[in-house]
Protein backbone atom coordinates (compact mmCIF):
# COMPACT_ATOMS: atom_id res chain seq x y z
CA UNK A 1 0.00 0.00 0.00
CA UNK A 2 1.64 3.23 -1.18
CA UNK A 3 0.72 6.66 0.15
CA UNK A 4 1.18 9.08 -2.75
CA UNK A 5 1.57 12.74 -1.74
CA UNK A 6 1.34 15.79 -3.99
CA UNK A 7 2.53 18.82 -2.00
CA UNK A 8 1.59 21.79 -4.14
CA UNK A 9 1.92 25.48 -3.37
CA UNK A 10 -1.45 25.62 -1.60
CA UNK A 11 -2.55 22.14 -0.55
CA UNK A 12 -1.35 18.64 0.21
CA UNK A 13 -3.21 16.11 -1.95
CA UNK A 14 -3.00 12.46 -0.98
CA UNK A 15 -4.04 9.10 -2.34
CA UNK A 16 -3.61 5.58 -0.94
CA UNK A 17 -2.75 3.24 -3.82
CA UNK A 18 -3.10 -0.53 -3.44
CA UNK A 19 -1.50 -1.39 -6.77
CA UNK A 20 -4.78 -1.47 -8.70
CA UNK A 21 -7.01 1.26 -7.30
CA UNK A 22 -7.22 4.11 -4.83
CA UNK A 23 -8.25 3.04 -1.34
CA UNK A 24 -8.79 6.64 -0.29
CA UNK A 25 -7.86 10.18 -1.28
CA UNK A 26 -8.28 13.77 -0.18
CA UNK A 27 -6.68 17.18 0.22
CA UNK A 28 -5.61 19.26 3.21
CA UNK A 29 -4.21 22.73 3.72
CA UNK A 30 -0.54 22.57 4.62
CA UNK A 31 -1.35 23.91 8.09
CA UNK A 32 -3.64 20.93 8.67
CA UNK A 33 -1.41 18.26 7.16
CA UNK A 34 -0.88 16.73 10.60
CA UNK A 35 -4.46 15.44 10.38
CA UNK A 36 -3.55 13.14 7.50
CA UNK A 37 -2.80 10.15 9.73
CA UNK A 38 -6.36 10.26 11.04
CA UNK A 39 -7.73 10.46 7.50
CA UNK A 40 -5.95 7.33 6.24
CA UNK A 41 -8.20 4.25 6.02
CA UNK A 42 -5.21 1.98 6.61
CA UNK A 43 -1.49 2.29 7.23
CA UNK A 44 0.70 2.45 4.10
CA UNK A 45 3.83 0.38 3.59
CA UNK A 46 5.74 3.38 2.21
CA UNK A 47 5.33 6.96 1.01
CA UNK A 48 6.11 8.42 -2.41
CA UNK A 49 6.04 12.23 -2.26
CA UNK A 50 6.22 15.01 -4.82
CA UNK A 51 6.95 18.37 -3.16
CA UNK A 52 7.14 21.83 -4.74
CA UNK A 53 6.10 23.68 -1.57
CA UNK A 54 9.51 24.16 0.05
CA UNK A 55 11.60 22.86 2.92
CA UNK A 56 9.01 23.37 5.64
CA UNK A 57 6.49 21.12 3.93
CA UNK A 58 9.23 18.59 3.17
CA UNK A 59 10.04 18.47 6.89
CA UNK A 60 6.36 17.90 7.72
CA UNK A 61 6.20 14.99 5.27
CA UNK A 62 9.37 13.52 6.78
CA UNK A 63 7.77 13.79 10.23
CA UNK A 64 4.66 12.02 8.91
CA UNK A 65 6.77 9.16 7.55
CA UNK A 66 8.58 8.85 10.88
CA UNK A 67 5.26 8.81 12.75
CA UNK A 68 4.05 5.97 10.54
CA UNK A 69 7.46 4.22 10.68
CA UNK A 70 7.48 3.76 6.89
CA UNK A 71 10.11 4.53 4.22
CA UNK A 72 9.82 7.87 2.41
CA UNK A 73 10.86 8.27 -1.24
CA UNK A 74 11.03 11.68 -2.91
CA UNK A 75 9.88 11.85 -6.51
CA UNK A 76 12.16 14.01 -8.68
CA UNK A 77 12.39 14.72 -12.38
CA UNK A 78 14.57 12.52 -14.56
CA UNK A 79 15.46 12.00 -18.21
CA UNK A 80 12.78 9.32 -18.63
CA UNK A 81 10.20 7.54 -16.48
CA UNK A 82 6.81 5.87 -16.79
CA UNK A 83 6.94 5.73 -20.57
CA UNK A 84 7.67 9.47 -20.90
CA UNK A 85 10.85 11.10 -22.19
CA UNK A 86 11.89 14.47 -20.77
CA UNK A 87 12.77 17.01 -23.46
CA UNK A 88 13.77 19.81 -21.05
CA UNK A 89 17.24 21.29 -21.67
CA UNK A 90 18.10 20.22 -18.12
CA UNK A 91 15.67 17.40 -17.22
CA UNK A 92 16.36 17.78 -13.50
CA UNK A 93 15.13 21.41 -13.63
CA UNK A 94 11.58 20.42 -14.61
CA UNK A 95 9.21 20.76 -11.66
CA UNK A 96 8.52 17.38 -10.09
CA UNK A 97 4.76 18.07 -10.16
CA UNK A 98 4.81 18.80 -13.90
CA UNK A 99 6.85 15.63 -14.49
CA UNK A 100 4.46 13.50 -12.43
CA UNK A 101 1.46 15.03 -14.24
CA UNK A 102 3.00 14.18 -17.64
CA UNK A 103 3.55 10.58 -16.53
CA UNK A 104 -0.02 10.48 -15.24
CA UNK A 105 -1.30 11.89 -18.52
CA UNK A 106 0.56 9.24 -20.51
CA UNK A 107 -0.91 6.50 -18.34
CA UNK A 108 -4.49 7.56 -19.16
CA UNK A 109 -4.02 8.71 -22.77
CA UNK A 110 -1.49 7.49 -25.34
CA UNK A 111 -2.06 10.05 -28.09
CA UNK A 112 -0.66 13.57 -28.60
CA UNK A 113 -1.78 15.75 -25.73
CA UNK A 114 -1.63 19.16 -24.16
CA UNK A 115 -1.37 18.67 -20.39
CA UNK A 116 -2.84 21.63 -18.48
CA UNK A 117 -2.43 21.86 -14.71
CA UNK A 118 -4.48 24.74 -13.31
CA UNK A 119 -3.56 25.57 -9.73
CA UNK A 120 -1.64 28.36 -8.00
CA UNK A 121 0.27 28.46 -11.28
CA UNK A 122 -1.01 27.18 -14.60
CA UNK A 123 1.28 24.95 -16.65
CA UNK A 124 0.62 24.03 -20.28
CA UNK A 125 2.84 21.16 -21.43
CA UNK A 126 3.19 19.44 -24.80
CA UNK A 127 3.29 15.64 -24.81
CA UNK A 128 3.93 14.07 -28.20
CA UNK A 129 2.35 10.90 -29.51
CA UNK A 130 5.72 9.23 -28.95
CA UNK A 131 5.56 10.01 -25.23
CA UNK A 132 8.20 12.74 -25.31
CA UNK A 133 7.63 15.95 -23.37
CA UNK A 134 8.54 18.72 -25.82
CA UNK A 135 8.29 21.78 -23.57
CA UNK A 136 5.64 23.99 -22.08
CA UNK A 137 4.50 27.22 -20.47
CA UNK A 138 4.17 28.51 -16.92
CA UNK A 139 1.82 31.39 -16.14
CA UNK A 140 0.00 32.68 -13.05
CA UNK A 141 -3.03 30.68 -12.04
CA UNK A 142 -6.50 32.22 -12.23
CA UNK A 143 -6.67 33.14 -8.54
CA UNK A 144 -3.15 34.56 -8.64
CA UNK A 145 -4.12 36.79 -11.59
CA UNK A 146 -7.15 38.07 -9.64
CA UNK A 147 -5.02 38.72 -6.54
CA UNK A 148 -2.35 40.56 -8.51
CA UNK A 149 -4.91 42.98 -9.93
CA UNK A 150 -6.53 43.59 -6.53
CA UNK A 151 -3.17 44.03 -4.78
CA UNK A 152 -1.37 46.19 -7.33
CA UNK A 153 -4.09 48.54 -8.57
CA UNK A 154 -5.95 51.26 -6.68
CA UNK A 155 -9.42 50.82 -8.15
CA UNK A 156 -9.79 47.19 -9.21
CA UNK A 157 -11.59 44.99 -6.65
CA UNK A 158 -11.06 41.41 -5.55
CA UNK A 159 -13.36 40.27 -8.33
CA UNK A 160 -16.39 38.05 -7.73
CA UNK A 161 -17.68 38.32 -11.27
CA UNK A 162 -18.81 35.88 -13.93
CA UNK A 163 -17.42 34.90 -17.29
CA UNK A 164 -18.75 36.89 -20.23
CA UNK A 165 -17.63 37.30 -23.81
CA UNK A 166 -18.55 41.01 -23.55
CA UNK A 167 -18.24 42.09 -19.92
CA UNK A 168 -20.13 45.25 -18.96
CA UNK A 169 -18.99 45.58 -15.34
CA UNK A 170 -15.58 45.56 -13.66
CA UNK A 171 -15.90 42.28 -11.74
CA UNK A 172 -16.94 40.39 -14.87
CA UNK A 173 -14.17 42.13 -16.84
CA UNK A 174 -11.51 40.86 -14.40
CA UNK A 175 -12.80 37.29 -14.20
CA UNK A 176 -13.30 37.09 -17.97
CA UNK A 177 -9.94 38.71 -18.71
CA UNK A 178 -8.07 36.17 -16.59
CA UNK A 179 -9.97 33.31 -18.25
CA UNK A 180 -9.37 34.75 -21.73
CA UNK A 181 -5.64 35.05 -21.01
CA UNK A 182 -5.37 31.45 -19.84
CA UNK A 183 -7.60 30.00 -22.56
CA UNK A 184 -5.71 32.00 -25.17
CA UNK A 185 -2.40 30.58 -23.96
CA UNK A 186 -3.82 27.04 -24.12
CA UNK A 187 -5.23 27.50 -27.61
CA UNK A 188 -2.08 29.20 -28.96
CA UNK A 189 0.15 26.47 -27.50
CA UNK A 190 -2.02 23.83 -29.13
CA UNK A 191 -1.86 25.55 -32.52
CA UNK A 192 1.91 26.01 -32.30
CA UNK A 193 2.54 22.40 -31.25
CA UNK A 194 0.08 20.21 -33.15
CA UNK A 195 -0.90 20.13 -36.81
CA UNK A 196 -4.55 19.26 -36.25
CA UNK A 197 -6.12 20.00 -32.87
CA UNK A 198 -9.52 19.17 -34.37
CA UNK A 199 -8.33 15.65 -35.18
CA UNK A 200 -9.70 12.77 -33.15
CA UNK A 201 -6.24 11.74 -31.91
CA UNK A 202 -5.42 14.97 -30.07
CA UNK A 203 -6.68 15.74 -26.58
CA UNK A 204 -6.20 18.54 -24.07
CA UNK A 205 -6.04 16.99 -20.59
CA UNK A 206 -6.98 19.43 -17.82
CA UNK A 207 -6.44 18.92 -14.10
CA UNK A 208 -6.10 20.97 -10.93
CA UNK A 209 -8.26 23.23 -8.81
CA UNK A 210 -8.98 25.67 -11.64
CA UNK A 211 -9.93 23.03 -14.20
CA UNK A 212 -13.67 23.45 -13.75
CA UNK A 213 -13.43 27.13 -14.67
CA UNK A 214 -11.50 26.39 -17.88
CA UNK A 215 -13.12 23.25 -19.28
CA UNK A 216 -16.54 24.73 -20.27
CA UNK A 217 -14.82 27.23 -22.56
CA UNK A 218 -12.34 24.98 -24.39
CA UNK A 219 -13.11 24.63 -28.09
CA UNK A 220 -10.69 21.74 -28.74
CA UNK A 221 -11.02 18.03 -27.85
CA UNK A 222 -10.46 17.84 -24.11
CA UNK A 223 -10.96 15.79 -20.96
CA UNK A 224 -11.13 16.76 -17.29
CA UNK A 225 -8.84 14.40 -15.34
CA UNK A 226 -8.67 14.53 -11.55
CA UNK A 227 -5.34 14.32 -9.73
CA UNK A 228 -2.93 13.80 -12.62
CA UNK A 229 0.04 14.20 -10.28
CA UNK A 230 -1.19 11.43 -7.98
CA UNK A 231 -1.93 9.27 -11.04
CA UNK A 232 1.66 9.72 -12.18
CA UNK A 233 3.00 8.84 -8.73
CA UNK A 234 0.85 5.70 -8.69
CA UNK A 235 2.30 4.64 -12.04
CA UNK A 236 5.84 5.22 -10.80
CA UNK A 237 5.21 3.34 -7.55
CA UNK A 238 3.91 0.35 -9.54
CA UNK A 239 7.00 0.40 -11.76
CA UNK A 240 9.28 0.63 -8.71
CA UNK A 241 7.57 -2.32 -7.03
CA UNK A 242 7.86 -4.41 -10.20
CA UNK A 243 11.57 -3.59 -10.42
CA UNK A 244 12.12 -4.49 -6.76
CA UNK A 245 10.30 -7.81 -7.26
CA UNK A 246 12.44 -8.57 -10.31
CA UNK A 247 15.67 -7.75 -8.45
CA UNK A 248 14.59 -9.94 -5.53
CA UNK A 249 13.82 -12.97 -7.72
Amino acid sequence: MILCLDAGNTRLKWGLWDGRDWRGSGALDHAGSGQLIDALPTRPSRILACNVAGDGVAASIATLAASLSVPLDWFVSSAAAGGVGNGYDNPAQLGADRWAALIGARSVYDGPALVVMSGTATTIDVLGADGVFRGGLILPGLDLMHQALARNTARLPAARGRYSTSPTNTDDAIVSGCLFATLGAIERMARCSFDDVAGTNFCCLVSGGGADALVPHLSMPHARIDNLVLTGLARISAANEALEALEAS
